[in-house]
């Protein structure tokens, strides 16, 4: 029994050949990749947005407590004033209250502080309510940020065990097998005349993918040097000056959508019902991708796997 059978299971003679089986199993175990390239993308761009909030929430803690020392000081030259002048008016005292409010709710005390003491407290009540509750909010953004952190450190786990076990089984095909593989669903070079008229945005970003044919797929990545298969798209349309979303489940809805049958060059061809596949329609029938590891971005014939849908950005 050939490795590639055995990795499979035994096949019976009257079904399907071990190298169709394999076949099969390969583009089983890229689907599954891709999946959890997906979320592994979706989850690190959400912990680089955590990164960003908590960095600024720290940016604001910190202003915010140099607010309060300034405060704290101004008020502090006060007792110093009144201590030197004969003792600490019980307004000034307020300075050391843990509670500067509650102090200020009492009215004896109220009534024997003027109205730039007071203003002088209740800002640094407001100073100190709002150091509170920035570095509660600071402390929360940094639980997500560790479970983001956690949900990317699984996704990758799961991605890398996908990729192993199809790599494996592609390297057990005899080099015949492997070829065919690489190019059952390859199309050849696509007839790109007649494509002048092309909205400027679309040509600009289908240039951008074809600068970028040849270079690996990369799980994770979003260019120059490498890309995954919603990385190309990002990237390509970035070049154009547009921001599309990270993944190809969001840029499913990046634009508005359209039947296969009026797609133009430029669209986002989506595929399979879970949206774990991205390409970009180039004409005639083709798109161009990154497919999966172990291939170069390329162009394909757009039925290559199971439309979803069609989005034009």
């Amino acid at each position: 029994m050939s490795a590639a059978a055995a990795a499979l299971g035994a096949v019976p003679a009257a079904q399907a050949a071990p190298r169709d089986g394999a076949r099969a199993e390969l583009d089983r175990l890229y689907a599954a990749a891709e999946r959890a390239t997906e979320d592994y993308d979706r989850a690190d761009e959400r912990a680089d947005r955590l990164r960003h909030e908590v960095r600024d929430a720290q940016d604001h803690i910190a202003r915010t407590q140099q607010r309060v020392n300034s405060l704290r000081e101004r008020l502090g030259s006060l007792a110093g004033a009144e201590y030197r002048s004969g003792g600490i008016d019980p307004a000034v005292a307020l300075l050391f209250s843990a509670d500067p409010d509650d102090y200020l709710d009492k009215a004896s005390v109220v009534d024997r502080i003027d109205t730039r003491q007071a203003g002088q407290l209740h800002e640094l009540s407001g100073a100190l309510r709002d150091l509170a509750q920035e570095r509660a909010e600071a402390e929360a953004k940094l639980g997500d940020l560790e479970r983001s952190r956690k949900a990317v450190a699984e996704h990758k786990r799961k991605v890398r065990e996908r990729l192993t076990r199809a790599r494996r089984l592609f390297d057990s095909l005899s080099a015949g097998d492997r070829a065919d593989y690489n190019r059952s669903s390859r199309s050849g070079r696509p007839d790109l005349t007649g494509l002048g008229d092309l909205n400027p945005r679309a040509a600009a970003a289908l240039a951008a993918a074809r600068s970028a044919l040849g270079r690996p797929y990369v799980w994770g990545a979003n260019g120059p040097s490498g890309f995954d298969c919603s990385g190309l798209m990002q990237w390509s349309y970035a070049r154009a000056g547009l921001q599309l979303p990270r993944t190809s489940q969001a840029q499913r809805n990046a634009g508005h959508r359209v039947p296969l049958s009026q797609a133009r060059p430029g669209d986002l061809v989506i595929y399979r019902s879970d949206a774990s596949h991205v390409a970009m329609y180039v004409g005639n029938g083709q798109v161009i991708h990154a497919p999966h590891p172990g291939a170069a971005v390329r162009y394909d014939r757009v039925g290559m796997l199971p439309v979803s849908t069609v989005t034009r950005p």
